[in-house]
């Protein structure tokens, strides 16, 4: 999988893809990640790429034609692309969209939005779906299309080692613990639940059931 990434700060993804998992994914070659700064596609010798709101209004928007530029270089004469425009009104990113998008395509363009957005025009000629990783505002795109690139990757066959298989295929809850089996904080013990030190695991995958559930 080839991620495409429409930003003006490539230099946000640095410590986040040099690590961990998503570290592996790429040193490994089960995914690439490109970025295209819209600044070196405009033709403004400012290298500007925004501009103030038709019909007013506060702020700056993302100027239409540096994005295109962008977005065209990154696809190039690609045929199983999906483009996105990051938007926090989108449709919502889930683990289902994550696992669709492998199955389906070989590259991922995500457009990182700044200031008050981008030109509508953008998403109309491109035909970009807009999508969000939440009912909330960011001020921009690149946490949004980072949330993205982790969640598609580990869906990816190869990318998880045995013990950090997809959380959503093997049982587990929202309650895990480890050694030692009583903590002490404050002069109060807390103790591993009994049903987990039993050996017993129909009991133990029931317990997990249950609270996966809650």
């Amino acid at each position: 999988m080839i991620f495409h990434i429409i930003t003006l700060f490539p230099e946000m993804f640095d410590s986040y893809l040099n690590e961990s998992i998503v570290a592996r994914a790429r040193k490994s070659k089960k995914i690439t990640v490109k970025f295209y700064n819209p600044r070196d596609f405009t033709k403004d010798k400012h290298r500007r790429i925004d501009g103030s709101p038709y019909g007013g209004g506060p702020g700056m928007v993302m100027q239409a034609e540096p994005i295109l530029r962008a977005v065209q270089k990154a696809r190039g004469k690609k045929k199983r692309v999906k483009t996105y425009l990051l938007s926090p009104n989108g449709k919502e990113f889930t683990n289902k969209v994550a696992r669709s998008l492998i199955s389906s395509y070989t590259d991922i363009i995500l457009i990182a939005g700044r200031y008050e957005g981008v030109d509508a025009r953008v998403k109309k000629i491109l035909r970009a779906e807009e999508i969000s990783v939440g009912p909330y505002v960011l001020t921009g795109g690149e946490l949004p299309a980072m949330v993205i690139i982790d969640a598609v990757a580990r869906q990816i066959k190869g990318v998880l080692h045995a013990a950090e298989s997809v959380e959503e295929e093997r049982v587990a809850s929202a309650e895990t613990y480890t050694r030692p089996e009583t903590v002490t904080f404050k002069g109060k013990k807390y103790k591993v639940p009994k049903v987990l030190l039993s050996g017993n695991h129909k009991k133990i995958e029931e317990w997990r059931k249950e609270r996966r559930s809650r």
